[in-house]
């Protein structure tokens, strides 16, 4: 079967970040044809002229709807898609030449009806956002599990880089209602269709996320009250590595109140592990400063998503809601 690919990307008030992604779609090495469509989700910042000013170089289709979320707004696209794969960007990815002949490549030698990709940061981030990048794909960090092959099994797309086919979103009618973690609702549901998932290691792409301390604070919250959430949805898929961070955090707490009353033993460990991370960061990034702030965003990160994960976990098990 030929793939038609279809690219959908939402976007909402982020015009600039459609530039940059569409101005890399221009130069990809890819020499079949496929299609763009950027679905604006009621943005006030309309990205329309951007649009346009790409008309001549790629084809586009620009659709302009009520504001529903992310997940309506892909499904909105890959409805009126004309392609048989749908690729789901979001709108502060990056994409490299190579990214669509990579994924061709690895569906031709191993198809399946979802795939999901890897991100990276690009050499133009600033250093926070190359600091957050590596604590959300670090090995130390969440395992690698958002795009090393070594780190994964059953592979878990994420919405940033996401494939799917025409007969996946068929079956599955695409993403849920949920605003938080409706990416990896779709997956469970795919496999619940005996349909397959892969990481397509090669097809990454540049991904900018939050660009302040707080906004990745709120971030990993989200993404840590998403969890328990998903695991009432799906019996059976919750997993004891998900309780990591919050117990990170407590330990974090538990080793201070000990440090106070003379105990430092405990400090010790805390110190060492970002003590590694920090050596980590400074051997993939070559930068002091991205180095240093990789311990902070590490740090952000367990907090979030482990103060997300717990205040869930009392909502749905102790109080029932």
């Amino acid at each position: 079967m030929k793939l038609l690919f279809s690219i959908i990307i939402p976007v909402y008030n982020r015009p600039n970040e459609i530039d940059e992604l569409l101005e890399s779609i221009t130069k990809q090495d890819f020499s079949n044809d496929f299609e763009v469509l950027i679905i604006e989700d009621g943005s006030t910042q309309k990205s329309n002229l951007i649009v346009e000013a790409y008309k001549n170089q790629l084809n586009l289709k620009y659709y302009f709807k009520k504001n529903s979320g992310a997940g309506a707004s892909r499904n909105f696209g890959m409805q009126k898609a004309s392609g048989n794969y749908f690729i789901i960007l979001d709108s502060d990815v990056i994409v490299p030449n190579q990214y669509l002949s990579e994924v061709e490549k690895a569906l031709a030698n191993n198809f399946t009806d979802a795939f999901g990709g890897p991100d990276a940061a690009h050499k133009s981030f600033t250093a926070l956002q190359k600091a957050i990048n590596y604590s959300m794909t670090s090995v130390l960090t969440t395992g690698g599990i958002r795009g090393k092959k070594q780190a994964v099994g059953k592979f878990q797309p994420r919405s940033f880089n996401f494939g799917l086919s025409e007969k996946a979103f068929a079956k599955t009618n695409g993403f849920s209602d949920l605003k938080i973690g409706e990416d990896i609702d779709l997956t469970f549901r795919l496999w619940q269709n005996g349909l397959e998932t892969q990481l397509i290691e090669k097809a990454f792409v540049y991904h900018k996320r939050r660009s302040s301390v707080q906004q990745f604070f709120n971030q990993t919250f989200a993404f840590g009250a998403g969890r328990p959430k998903l695991n009432k949805r799906f019996p059976g898929s919750a997993k004891p590595t998900y309780w990591f961070p919050s117990l990170f955090i407590l330990g974090i707490i538990f080793s201070l109140f000990l440090a106070f009353i003379g105990y430092h033993e405990f400090l010790y460990f805390y110190g060492f592990y970002f003590l590694l991370i920090f050596l980590d960061s400074l051997n993939q990034n070559k930068n002091l400063n991205v180095a240093f702030l990789s311990i902070l965003t590490s740090f952000v990160q367990f907090l979030g998503y482990g103060l997300g994960f717990l205040k869930s976990q009392i909502f749905i098990k102790i109080l029932k809601q």
